[in-house]
């Protein structure tokens, strides 16, 4: 990339991880920009989840440094993790919601993580779930949702916080084209306000949307990128 060293949100040096004998991924070294618009993919198993996770500490690394908006991951104290997290947005393929919490708690958990004051969780929880088309369904609970409504939901909740990252895993995994469609939009409206998206997937038909960096793992090794993505859309 020709971006200056100085713009990088993310360094990844020679980074490794283990699970016992088991080598999930192995010297991965990676750099991404801020506004970086990265899909990471690969067959199941190539390691693209771990490395997501590495990225905000769901894991730690086994060997190498990460830098994630200047904090080293290797150097992080605990105290500091939350920190790290209000900088990450975080959709899993699984939604993760609260099912006993309505949908407004959902979201609004974030903001109280960070001690906003209640009259700004209102406004700022109100505002984004009107953007994802989820405001009628405030009080809702998780399980009366469909699968593309609960994952909007999980949308709303990663941007809430305004973060500089969002990370995506298997976003439109499970989900109908329809709502895989609505999601996808969602996502590319937050890269296009300037954030840094980075979403791991193996659907091709995404992938082929958009013009992206291409970040392909294969047996937990990083191969050579590709840009744009139309290069490798056969």
């Amino acid at each position: 990339m020709d971006s200056p060293e100085k713009d990088a949100i993310i360094r990844m040096f020679r980074v490794s991880k283990q699970y016992g004998a088991k080598v999930a991924l192995s010297e991965i070294s990676l750099d991404i920009y801020k506004n970086d618009f990265v899909f990471i993919t690969g067959p199941s198993g190539a390691g693209k989840s771990t490395l997501l996770k590495m990225l905000y500490l769901g894991e730690p690394v086994t060997r190498g440094q990460v830098l994630v908006d200047g904090m080293s991951l290797t150097r992080i104290g605990r105290g500091r993790i939350p920190f790290l997290r209000r900088k990450c947005g975080i959709i899993f393929q699984d939604y993760k919601l609260i099912p006993t919490k309505s949908v407004f708690d959902n979201v609004a958990l974030v903001l109280e993580a960070a001690g906003k004051n209640r009259r700004l969780i209102e406004k700022k929880v109100k505002a984004v779930l009107r953007s994802v088309g989820m405001e009628d369904r405030r009080s809702n609970l998780p399980p009366s949702l469909s699968g593309g409504e609960q994952q909007r939901v999980a949308v709303a909740r990663a941007v809430v916080g305004d973060p500089k990252i969002i990370l995506a895993d298997e976003p439109t995994g499970s989900l109908d084209p329809e709502s895989a469609d609505i999601i996808f939009g969602l996502l590319k409206r937050f890269h296009n306000r300037g954030g840094t998206l980075i979403i791991a997937t193996h659907d091709k038909e995404m992938i082929q949307r958009m013009p992206a960096r291409l970040v392909r793992l294969s047996q937990g090794l990083m191969q050579p990128e590709t840009h744009p993505v139309s290069e490798i859309a056969s």
